[in-house]
């Protein structure tokens, strides 16, 4: 055997004794990657919260708009005002032993260039909580969320902190519902001091083309309610809408006038274009410092002009005339929902 061989061996017994004493190296698996998962339980645009099942939505529009008319700014008393808004919306849905659980936030950004520097207004527009038909938070109550399709009417506006039970059914929706109602010395349409509460009932029903909801509510700072009914049909190629309105007394829900009716007909002129002309009138009108009605009757005309520019991004424009203070005013208005 010569020293070459002798080597080779000895080098090769060296390895084997060596591989057998040291530890064996294993790599790590790599833990596996959870992506974002569509949810199509609730409708579309849902996705789960990854490691939840809890489903959210975002969602929202960006608005740019002109208002116009006399004293559309309040600012300088100019007859014009430009100004712009962003809106964000979350949504969460999960099901659970007790029905569907739902959270909602909605923020509002408003920014409008009328002083030295910009002028800048984000806060909370609505944050509730809902449980099957429970309802609870701060949000759009009944007169707002529901109205005639025109940018023009006025048939009341509330944005309240409340506690609701909801029951909705194919056809038929019924709702109650507890509002806080603060009041203090100086506002005459609540002039009562410290906390109360108002009262609100609705029944909502669809009848195949046509709809009818009656609204009513109770103000016990002021002791004066209203009552709001809306009818509306699918006739020919758009739908009419009816709203008329009785007061018993100026109070947080209704204090424009002791009655009013109003009309519209949402005219789909084409799949994009629509047109919806309105009239409003008014008897016996709130009288200012009096916390009473009494003044005198009045009027309002005009039409909204709806155009889908393309998907999501749409324009809308509304001329209106007052016989109260016999001026024309409006809006034009680009706005893009994502």
């Amino acid at each position: 055997m010569n020293i070459k061989s002798l080597l080779l061996g000895s080098a090769a017994a060296l390895a084997a004794v060596s591989a057998q004493a040291a530890d064996a190296i294993i790599a790590a698996e790599p833990e596996p990657m959870e992506y974002v998962r569509v949810c199509d339980a609730f409708g579309t645009g849902f996705f789960y919260i990854p490691g939840t099942e809890t489903c959210l939505k975002v969602g929202g529009y960006i608005r740019f708009q002109v208002d116009f008319g006399r004293e559309a700014n309040d600012f300088n008393d100019g007859d014009w005002d430009a100004w712009t808004r962003a809106r964000v919306t979350f949504t969460s849905k999960s099901d659970t032993e007790l029905g569907e659980l739902t959270g909602f936030i909605a923020m509002h950004g408003d920014i409008s260039e009328d002083t030295a520097s910009s002028t800048t207004d984000f806060y909370l527009d609505e944050v509730y909580l809902q449980l099957g038909g429970f309802k609870a938070g701060t949000y759009l109550n009944w007169w707002d969320a529901n109205d005639l399709p025109g940018e023009l009417d006025n048939l009341g506006s509330n944005r309240l902190t409340s506690i609701a039970y909801i029951y909705t059914g194919t056809a038929f929706t019924a709702g109650l519902q507890l509002d806080e109602l603060s009041g203090s010395y100086g506002d005459d349409t609540t002039p009562f001091t410290g906390q109360e509460l108002g009262l609100e009932g609705v029944i909502q029903a669809s009848l195949g083309p046509a709809a009818v909801e009656v609204l009513g509510s109770y103000d016990f700072g002021n002791e004066e309610g209203s009552v709001r009914v809306i009818g509306s049909a699918e006739v020919g190629p758009g739908t009419f809408y009816l709203s008329g309105i009785y007061s018993s007394g100026p109070n947080v829900y209704y204090s424009s006038a002791e009655w009013t009716l109003a009309t519209a007909y949402a005219f789909n002129v084409t799949e994009k274009l629509q047109i919806i002309p309105e009239f409003q009138y008014y008897w016996e009108t709130y009288q200012d410092g009096s916390n009473d009605f009494g003044g005198d009757d009045f009027w309002t005309a005009g039409a909204t002009v709806n155009y889908a520019i393309t998907d999501d991004l749409a324009a809308k424009v509304a001329v209106g005339y007052d016989d109260s203070s016999e001026d024309w005013g409006g809006i034009v208005r680009l706005q893009r929902n994502f």
